[in-house]
């Protein structure tokens, strides 16, 4: 059964892979490009939908703002990009974010933005699976209605092709990231010349009306109508998450590191920059429509277009609008935005684990975070975050609309910490520096990271104020919990350090106990009974005895005859059970000789069998498991397994022998 399991394991991972191979699965950029920057590039699939979305709201003439709103997100992307290209130079260990506001804000910062990530990560593989699950049922008819089923089976996907390396999954993922660039390019160029010659056709959808939501029937007027357009910013802003990736990811580039890593982000703003403003400035020069609830916001000659409508995303729009009566064209971009959005998980695959591992060195998440798997990818906090996604699709039912009110706000607290634990950084270093060209980079680099922080601060009020009731308050209440959860770790892994430290006197953690009281578990006479008594005068205690239990009398006085005859040098000793209870009349016994002394070691030798088929365990060693248990709990006790090969246990064997 182990063997089976085992190839199936190579087959789908692939061959373990050496330690010292590590140096060879670093990413040039033009892997690391789509390796960590896949999501912020996807986002401009779903960042410009949301600004149009929520504008509609208060009808179609809101809908003319989308291109300022997506002007002011991407003067925060700018902002922020230029920011972090500072990060990855001043902390290019991988801790990102979490590294950075520990440093200089303290830990408890650092865990704060910790948990928002941890958190967002697991949201960017929800929000991409589900979006590219929307994708996928607008391409292909029959899978409308399932996409939950879609989404998690691409999940799922995703886990095992990282579990086979970093290099791997990147290079699998950058020639659909590069089709993705290509086909928006395509968009933004051809659309714009077409624009420009006046043969730039409407959209499909120009000719359907758009009904304000009740209360905005006058528009972006007041108070509501400004919150509004605060919304539609925020939405917009999840075209940033992302970014912080590559932070986190330094120590994956190839060397020099921290150069190829604000390369790789520099080439990340410009592409985001041109690819949102395309997409929306076609979008209004088409007159695209896109509404949260097209069946009833959407009207044909003043009628709902009703639920058999079905509101394709706007950059498919674009594609049928800009190359109209060339399918296949049209079906390629579709197909690519989509399957870029499921890549696009593939950022949180990466800097999920990575920032896991971290944290778990320093104590805040289970050790086993931190160990690397067979092929040397951080396999536990790979499991970890798909089972996280999985969940979430499954309580909210693949909708990105829902999904994504939760989405930003984890990233917008780790980046307003980040600025800020960089203006202390700048200010630390402006103290003791004194070349004054290093000083005046600096302050310069100082400025923009201050820069960076009002501007992600007031964006993370806004997300907070417009989105808290809309679904943004689970997304806190998760980071907090995760937040306690991460604290609770670290204090319990500090107890146990201090509860197990040598302290002051190191030479009493090597005190001798005052004699050595070993039991033999004997049920019957035989092999097994036999080595457990050797075993147990090899070590020469100070008291040695076998310990039965009478269950059936007429057993046991078989059992006294038969030692007597063979002469054993071993006094037995028999307990009695009169409820026929095994564990419980060994455990007393230990017990009383604790009591009697105890600065005695006692040693308890249990004979068990070794089987080579799984079923065997049902059969086999089941008063011994239950033994070892309970004796675990007992202080000043030590369980001694004395195996016995049983022959099935021998073919077994020999195939261990066999393996690397």
């Amino acid at each position: 059964m182990s063997d089976v399991a085992d190839a199936a394991k190579r087959l789908l991972l692939g061959r373990p892979v050496r330690s010292d191979r590590l140096g060879h699965t670093l990413l040039p950029k033009r892997i690391a490009l789509p390796v960590f920057a896949s999501d912020a590039l996807s986002s401009v699939a779903y960042a410009p939908d949301e600004i149009l979305l929520t504008l509609a709201i208060a009808g179609l003439g809101a809908t003319l703002l989308s291109p300022w709103v997506g002007l002011a997100v991407v003067l925060v992307l700018v902002v922020v990009v230029t920011s972090y290209r500072q990060n990855v130079h001043a902390y290019p260990s991988g801790g990102g974010d979490y590294e950075v506001a520990t440093v200089n804000l303290g830990p408890r910062a650092g865990v704060s933005v910790a948990s928002a990530l941890l958190v967002d990560y697991v949201l960017t593989v929800a929000v991409s699976i589900s979006s590219g699950a929307q994708y996928a049922a607008s391409a292909i008819p029959a899978l409308r209605g399932h996409e939950v089923i879609v989404a998690v089976a691409v999940v799922l996907l995703l886990a095992l092709i990282n579990l086979r390396g970093v290099k791997e999954s990147g290079t699998a993922f950058a020639i659909p990231t590069y089709l993705f660039m290509a086909a928006l390019g395509a968009i933004a160029v051809v659309g714009a010349v077409r624009f420009f010659a006046g043969t730039l056709p409407l959209a499909e959808t120009s000719e359907l009306e758009v009904l304000a939501e009740s209360g905005y029937e006058q528009g972006l007027m007041g108070l509501g109508g400004a919150l509004l357009v605060l919304r539609a910013f925020a939405s917009g802003s999840a075209a940033l998450t992302g970014v912080e990736a590559i932070s986190n990811g330094v120590p994956a580039f190839r060397k020099p590191k921290s150069r190829n890593a604000a390369t790789t982000l520099l080439m990340l703003g410009c592409l985001s920059t041109f690819f949102i403003m395309s997409i929306l400035l076609l979008a209004r020069a088409t007159e695209v429509h896109y509404v949260e609830f097209p069946a009833e916001q959407l009207l044909r000659d003043g009628v709902p277009v009703g639920e058999e409508y079905v509101q394709h995303p706007v950059i498919v729009q674009l594609s049928e609008t800009v190359f109209a009566g060339m399918t296949p064209v049209i079906v390629f971009i579709a197909a690519v935005t989509g399957l870029i959005l499921v890549l696009a998980a593939n950022t949180a695959f990466n800097g999920f684990p990575v920032l896991g591992s971290i944290l778990a060195r320093d104590g805040f998440l289970p050790r086993q975070l931190h160990t690397r798997g067979d092929r040397l990818a951080f396999s536990n906090g790979i499991l970890t975050l798909a089972a996280g996604a999985i969940v979430l699709i499954w309580a909210f039912d693949a909708q990105v609309t829902r999904l994504i009110q939760l989405y930003i706000v984890g990233v917008f607290v780790s980046f307003t910490l980040s600025q800020l634990g960089m203006v202390r950084h700048w200010n630390r270093e402006l103290r003791t520096e004194h070349d004054a060209r290093a000083r005046v980079r600096m302050v310069r680099s100082r400025t923009i990271n201050a820069i960076g922080l009002a501007l992600t601060g007031t964006v993370l009020v806004v997300v907070l104020i417009t989105k808290f009731t809309r679904g943004a308050w689970i997304a806190i209440l998760a980071m907090a919990v995760v937040y306690a959860l991460m604290q609770a770790i670290r204090r319990h892994y500090d107890a146990v350090h201090e509860e197990l430290a040598l302290g002051d006197d190191p030479a009493a953690a090597r005190a001798l106990p005052s004699r050595v009281h070993a039991i033999v578990l004997v049920s019957r006479l035989h092999k097994p009974t036999m080595r457990a008594i050797a075993y147990a005068r090899a070590s020469r205690p100070s008291v040695l005895e076998a310990v039965t239990v009478s269950v059936d009398p007429q057993d046991v006085e078989a059992m006294r005859e038969q030692w007597e005859r063979l002469e054993l040098p071993v006094a037995l000793k028999v307990l009695d059970s009169p409820f026929r209870e095994i564990t419980r009349p060994i455990l007393g016994y230990v017990k009383s000789i604790r009591r009697e002394s105890p600065r005695d070691l006692v040693v308890v030798y249990i004979p068990e069998y070794v089987v080579g088929h799984w079923w065997e365990h049902l059969l086999h060693n089941q008063s011994a498991l239950r033994l070892k248990g309970r004796l675990l709990f007992t202080p000043g006790v030590v369980v001694a397994s004395v195996p016995w090969q049983l022959e099935s246990s021998v073919a077994a064997a020999a195939q261990l022998k066999g393996k690397p």
